[in-house]
């Protein structure tokens, strides 16, 4: 028993050689991806249309993977092609090769503009890319490229993926790939070589033939012929100056007597500097055959002007200054300055201006002294006030941010009912006719919440913006604010009204800067209008018959009442420059005769309608009274407090605080009745004996219900009778109307306290700091840049602007909506604006330097002016005729010109007239003899060899063999996809 339990009692130490190793585990990571991705079998799509693979989609899918810990990122990249018919492709075709190495042959997309650097190489539609996942990773060792390689030969194999799969090797920037294709029987690899410094027997064509047809190694003797395709690229760089149409803004015309290359209101436009910076020209000769052309160390065939295909790209300048774009931007930038404008115009500014209002003890004698005498004559002399004599007084003339005459200029600018000997009255205000302001472009303000274009909140926008970049920047803008809440002031204190705004309450639809002023200006249109009435008053009246004033203003006495009888509803505003006249509190007399009043309402209609009539606008129609047949008259009424956005949120806070208690639903319609109330005053002193019914009739006729009936007497009548809530007891209306008082509007209590709103309109003005300021008026700003972008843009007609133009719109119009936009989506909508200047002034560039517009055959106008727009829109533009057309013939001259500043020392002869130049360009003998110093050296030369041969042995299997070759200043890359047959050799 013992000798049986002895084995049992050992222990065997099993090694289990099936455990997968991380390199294992790492081929079938690869070959899961390009399962998941079904790229399996050989999918043969069409053949490539030329020019497909810059206009074509290209997408690609990535997907995460690790050898060990270190981690990889493989993307397939692929052309999204319409997918072709599958019938008769279930079977597998063993005798096609696969798609990647037909497309190696393809010469449709030969140098494509825009591709993929693979794409560029070796023509493919499709490929698999594994590269290091972090930016900073390199495979560098050879055991571990070799170790790479190996995996994707295995992975291919074992999957059957036709597929050409890359490693990318060495650092990133250098671009270094190495891969394979797998096919039935064939395989071909993809190569690399990347130098910096190119050995001289691979400059030319003969040489580079040589490493090719070595590297091929092919054993026949009289070899294929090998197909070439070549490009040369020569760069343009010195446009010379006079190309460059834009002068710099004449900033000193401004405080001359005549502004000139910028007015004040209008922006600039354009970029400071040429915003294309070259020129790139590509010469090709898409099909030459071995033989016929000469290219070595010695002598070249290769002359661009004989290329036959000729293809212009323009680089266009990194961040080219632009000048509404900086406009804007350091505009914008006062947004996040913290300063007030006593910090930045110093606290000395206004000490003594403090001091009087400190010191308490002449209150009194202020409050009784004569009230100034209004000057009716406004003048810049006027318009420049004691902050400004302050200011000199504690800082020095020369000190002040900005100087007299640029401050008058611009004061007269915003302010130009000052240069005339009598101030404007309604006229002042926007013309509402205006023809422009049914335009899209005018209600843009709409859209941007910011003021129309007319406005005098525009142009201070514009002026401010103005001063920031030219005159004094953020002491400059303080300034010019300070003196224009002065202005404010003094329009306020002598009845000016403000010119520029439009009449009548604010507009909510405009920024909240141009509210308050609009407001400021309904408080002078009130205050003036009842100073007025004051005046008349007191001219017309008798002495002794002050108690008679109310008499005097009776229905038939008021002078404005016969003039518009025919308009229906005229509004307190325009009728306040009568004289009638709004009474802060009643007289003694007027006292009793409410009382008066009052009492005949008790007593009954019959009293009530013996009553004296007054304010009364004109009849209402054919109406009556129903209870004593009179005719219904509209009274004069109260116009309702006009209101800015932040007062309406306010009160709207104050109403939703109230609660929904009975008690404060109460309250809260007693708030919101104070408009009925006064009207329903005005109709009872307009309509002695009148009655609720009446009231409604004019006031909210779908409250009055009219039925036919019959009567007694059988005939048909009209009843009428108050509508369902009109009956609800104690409900507002009919409280309201039991306590309204028979009192005309003149002599009721205002509404709308204007002294009271002007007052904190001023303040509001007052405490604005710079950075409030550009905030409020920002919206005008993009407002108006977006105008002018326009306004630009239909000169020159570019329809790729256009859209941008409308996205720029449609992205304002949602952001400026906001009360407080993210700084960082303003700086998008500038960015965008900065970006269209740029493009047109790209376009207008470019049109210069073509010289469109000295065409004198209009179908050769046309023609450029569409290549230019091509050259804007395209990454690269075929020149129709290459250098015997007529934009080739311009290019050619371009380049001649360059040629002859750069090695010619005779400044002169680089300015030879164009005739001369034309003439040079037109005669091929002449240019033939001079063709050398015609171009620089290229800049670049691309060369792709191709050829079908049987490898390795002289029976394989003839297959695709091709190689790239890039030649620039700085480096040499060869790229060769080398094919070979793995069943016979």
């Amino acid at each position: 028993m013992a000798a049986d339990s002895e084995p049992e009692s050992e222990v065997f130490e099993i090694t289990d050689f099936t455990t997968a190793s991380e390199w294992e585990r790492f081929i079938s990571k690869i070959e899961e991806v390009l399962n998941d991705w079904k790229l399996i079998g050989n999918s043969l799509g069409k053949p490539l249309e030329k020019g497909v693979f810059t206009s074509g989609t290209w997408e690609e899918k990535s997907d995460e993977i690790s050898f060990a810990d270190f981690k990889f990122s493989v993307t397939h990249h692929y052309l999204v092609q319409d997918s072709t018919d599958k019938e008769g492709k279930d079977e597998v075709l063993e005798d096609v090769i696969p798609q990647s190495m037909q497309d190696l042959l393809c010469m449709n997309n030969d140098f494509p503009p825009r591709a993929h650097c693979l794409v560029r190489w070796y023509g493919l539609r499709e490929f698999v890319v594994i590269a290091p996942a972090a930016n900073h990773d390199a495979v560098l060792s050879e055991s571990k490229c070799n170790l790479l390689l190996s995996s994707v030969s295995i992975a291919l194999g074992n999957t059957g993926c036709q597929v050409p799969l890359f490693v990318q090797i060495h650092h990133k920037w250098r671009r270094m790939y190495v891969g394979e294709c797998q096919g039935h029987g064939v395989r071909t690899d993809f190569e690399m070589v990347h130098l910096r410094k190119v050995p001289n027997q691979y400059t030319h064509l003969s040489g580079l033939l040589d490493i090719f047809k070595s590297k091929i190694g092919c054993p026949l003797t009289p070899l294929p012929p090998v197909s070439i395709a070549i490009r040369f690229t020569y760069v343009l760089q010195d446009w010379q100056q006079y190309f460059w149409p834009q002068q710099p803004p004449d900033i000193d015309a401004l405080v001359g007597g005549e502004v000139g290359g910028l007015e004040f209101g209008k922006l600039p436009f354009g970029a400071c500097e040429d915003p294309i910076s070259e020129l790139h020209l590509a010469t090709t000769w898409p099909h030459l055959t071995e033989g016929i052309i000469v290219d070595n160390d010695v002598y070249s065939d290769l002359d661009p002007i004989q290329a036959p295909h000729w293809s212009v790209r323009v680089r266009k300048a990194d961040n080219p200054q632009c000048l509404l774009g900086d406009f804007v931007t350091e505009f914008f930038k006062i947004c996040r300055r913290k300063e007030s404008t006593d910090e930045i115009l110093g606290r000395s500014t206004f000490e003594e201006e403090g001091r009087e209002i400190a010191d308490i003890t002449h209150a009194l004698s202020k409050l009784t002294e004569p009230a100034p005498v209004p000057i009716h004559k406004l003048s810049v002399s006027n318009m420049v006030h004691t902050a400004k004599k302050k200011i000199r007084k504690h800082r020095g003339v020369e000190e002040s941010p900005l100087n007299n005459d640029v401050l008058n200029t611009i004061l007269l600018f915003l302010f130009p009912d000052a240069a005339s000997e009598k101030p404007l009255d309604g006229s002042s205000a926007v013309d509402n006719n205006n023809p422009l302001s049914e335009s899209e472009e005018y209600n843009l303000y709409n859209q941007f919440k910011s003021a129309p274009s007319d406005s005098l909140t525009y142009k201070l926008a514009l002026c401010l913006c103005m001063i920031n970049f030219y005159h004094g920047g953020l002491k400059g803008v303080a300034h010019l604010w300070q003196e224009f809440v002065l202005e404010m002031r003094f329009r306020w204190e002598n009845n000016f009204l403000i010119p520029g705004l439009a009449s009548g309450p604010p507009d909510l639809r405009c920024c909240l800067l141009h509210q308050k002023l609009q407001m400021l200006n309904c408080c002078i249109e009130r205050k003036k209008a009842r100073d007025e009435g004051r005046k008349t008053n007191t001219s017309d009246m008798f002495p002794g018959d002050a108690g008679k004033a109310g008499d005097q203003l009776g229905p038939d006495n008021l002078k404005d009442t016969d003039k518009e009888k025919g308009e229906v509803g005229k509004s307190w505003d325009s009728w306040s420059d009568s004289e009638e006249e709004f009474f802060e509190c009643l007289s003694d007399t007027e006292e009793l005769k409410g009382n008066g009043q009052e009492s005949g309402k008790k007593g009954g209609p019959k009293e009530t309608a013996s009553l004296k009539p007054e304010g009364r606008l004109h009849q209402h129609g054919k109406l009556t009274l129903l209870h004593n047949g009179e005719p219904l008259y509209i009274p004069v009424t109260q116009e309702p407090a006009p209101m800015t956005e932040d007062l309406l949120e306010e009160q709207s806070e104050v109403l939703a605080k109230l609660g929904t208690s009975a008690e404060g639903a109460h309250l809260r319609a007693r708030m919101q009745s104070a408009c009925l109330l006064s009207d329903m005053e005005s109709f009872k002193a307009a309509n002695p004996g009148c009655f609720l019914e009446d009231f409604v009739r004019w006031y909210s006729p779908r409250d009055y219900i009219e039925e036919e009936v019959i009567d007694e007497k059988g005939n048909m009548v009209l009843k009428g009778e108050l509508s369902a809530r009109m009956k609800i007891p104690s409900n507002m209306w009919v409280e309201a109307w039991e306590t309204a008082k028979p009192i005309p509007a003149r002599r009721q209590r205002r509404l709308f306290d204007d002294t009271r709103e002007a007052e904190k309109v001023l303040h509001y003005l007052a405490v604005q700091k710079p950075a409030d300021l550009a905030r409020h008026l920002l919206p005008c700003v993009i407002h108006a840049a977006v105008l002018k972008v326009k306004e630009e843009e239909n000169l020159e007609n570019i329809s790729s602007v256009k859209k941008i133009i409308k996205q720029i719109i449609t992205h304002s119009s949602k952001v400026l909506h906001f009360p407080n936009p993210e700084d960082k989506k303003l700086e998008e909508i500038i960015h965008q604006i900065t970006n269209v200047e740029a493009i047109i002034a790209r376009a207008r560039s470019l049109k210069a330097k073509f010289g469109t517009e000295k065409c004198e055959q209009e179908e050769e106008k046309e023609d450029l002016e569409k290549f230019v727009s091509c050259l804007l829109e395209q990454p690269e533009v075929l020149v129709v005729g290459a250098g015997r057309g007529h934009a080739g013939k311009i290019i050619h001259k371009l380049f001649v010109n360059a040629q002859r500043l750069t090695e010619s020392s005779d400044e002169a002869a680089a300015m030879a007239p164009p005739e001369e130049e034309l003439k040079r360009v037109s005669y091929p003998e002449e240019r033939r003899q001079n063709s050398v110093s015609d171009f620089p050296p290229p800049a670049g030369r691309e060369l792709i060899l191709r050829t079908t041969v049987p490898r390795p042995a002289p029976y394989s299997r003839a297959l695709p063999q091709r190689m790239y070759s890039v030649l620039t200043k700085e480096d040499f890359r060869l790229a060769g996809a080398f094919s070979s047959d793995t069943s016979f050799f």
